[in-house]
C-alpha cells in the first residue's frame, strides 16, 4: 500500500535525516574503500521471521533519495503476512549504493513491520468482535505518521493523529478545571461551545458516577480508563439504557492477555498504546544476490 502525500513528506524528512547521521561529513569509508564506485550488483530484502510487513514504501524512498540509478521492486504490498522467509523486494544498481541504503532502509522496515505484525496478533483475539482496536499518540517522535501507518497495515485503526485533529479531555483538564460535581459536564458544554460539531469529542472517566453524567453530556465518545471487564459490562449496560449512540472506548491496563476479556464487555474501541511504544522490530535482512 503506498504512501500517503502526508506520510511520503514525514519519511521523507526522517530519511533525510537517517543518511546524514549515517554518512556524516566522509561517506561510507567503508565502501569507498572496498567497492567499486559503478560496480553492479542486487541484494534481496528477506524476512528472517513470521509476521506482517510494513515499510517497503520507506525503502524504497531511502534508495529513490541515495541514488537514483538504485531500482527498488517490491514483490509484495505492506500488510501481507510473512511467512520466515519471505522474499520482500529486490535492489538493484551500484553496490556501493546498496550498502550504504541497506541499515537505514532496514530499519524502517524493521520497525514498522514490527509494529504491524504486533497489532495483527492482537487482531487475532478480536477478530469476531465488533470492537475496534485503536493506536495512541505514545509514538516515537517525528515517526508518528509512519507508525500509525504500520498499525493500519496490521489491520488496527487510528485513533487521533495528534491534539489538533480532535477533543479528548483527560483527567489533568478536569483537575485544572476544578473537581466539582458538575466538573465532566462543564468541560464537554465548553468543548461543544468551542468546536460544536466539526471535530469528534471524547471525554475520560474513571468512575460509573463519571460516565452517567457523561452520559446526559453527550460528547461523541467516552473513554473509560482503567476499569475491569465487570465494571466495562455495567458501563455498557448504562450507556445502552441512555445514550447508545455515544461510542464507549476502553483504554489503561490493556494487555495482550486481557484484550479479548475487555472487547467481549460490549465496548465499541480499545485503545492500546503498546501497538506503537512496545513493539519489537521485526528481524529483516538483505541478502546479496549473485
Amino acid at each position: 500500500m503506498p504512501f500517503s502525500v502526508e506520510e511520503s513528506a514525514a519519511c521523507t524528512r526522517l530519511a533525510k535525516l537517517a543518511l546524514d547521521e549515517d554518512l556524516g561529513d566522509a561517506g561510507d569509508l567503508t565502501s569507498q574503500a572496498v567497492i567499486a564506485e559503478e560496480a553492479p550488483g542486487q541484494a534481496v530484502f528477506v524476512s528472517r521471521a513470521n509476521g506482517v510487513v510494513a515499510g517497503l514504501p520507506a525503502a524504497r524512498l531511502v534508495f529513490a533519495l541515495l541514488d537514483p540509478k538504485v531500482s527498488f521492486q517490491e514483490l509484495l504490498a505492506d500488510g501481507s503476512p510473512i511467512p520466515q522467509g519471505t522474499q520482500l523486494a529486490i535492489v538493484r544498481g551500484p553496490m556501493r549504493s546498496i550498502l550504504i541504503g541497506e541499515r537505514t532502509a532496514l530499519n524502517f522496515m524493521q520497525r514498522l513491520s514490527g509494529i504491524a505484525s504486533l497489532t495483527a496478533e492482537h487482531m487475532k483475539l478480536i477478530a469476531d468482535l465488533p470492537c475496534k482496536l485503536l493506536d495512541t499518540r505514545k509514538t516515537t517522535p517525528g515517526w508518528r505518521l509512519l507508525e500509525k501507518y504500520a498499525v493500519r497495515q496490521g489491520g488496527g485503526h487510528n485513533h487521533r493523529m495528534g491534539l489538533c485533529d480532535g477533543v479528548l479531555i483527560k483527567d489533568n483538564h478536569l483537575a485544572a478545571l476544578g473537581r466539582t460535581p458538575d466538573v465532566v459536564a462543564r468541560a464537554v458544554a465548553l468543548a461543544r461551545a468551542k468546536h460544536g460539531q466539526k471535530v469528534p469529542l471524547e471525554i475520560e472517566v474513571d468512575t460509573l458516577e463519571q460516565l452517567d453524567v457523561a452520559l446526559v453530556a453527550a460528547p461523541d465518545i467516552i473513554l473509560l480508563d482503567n476499569m475491569p471487564p465487570s465494571v466495562l459490562r455495567e458501563a455498557v449496560a448504562r450507556r445502552d439504557a441512555i445514550a447508545r449512540n455515544v461510542l464507549l472506548e476502553a483504554s489503561g491496563g490493556v494487555t495482550f492477555a486481557s484484550l479479548r476479556a475487555i472487547a467481549e464487555t460490549g465496548v465499541d474501541r480499545v485503545s492500546l498504546g503498546a501497538l506503537t511504544h512496545s513493539a519489537k522490530a521485526l528481524d529483516i535482512g538483505l541478502d546479496y544476490l549473485f
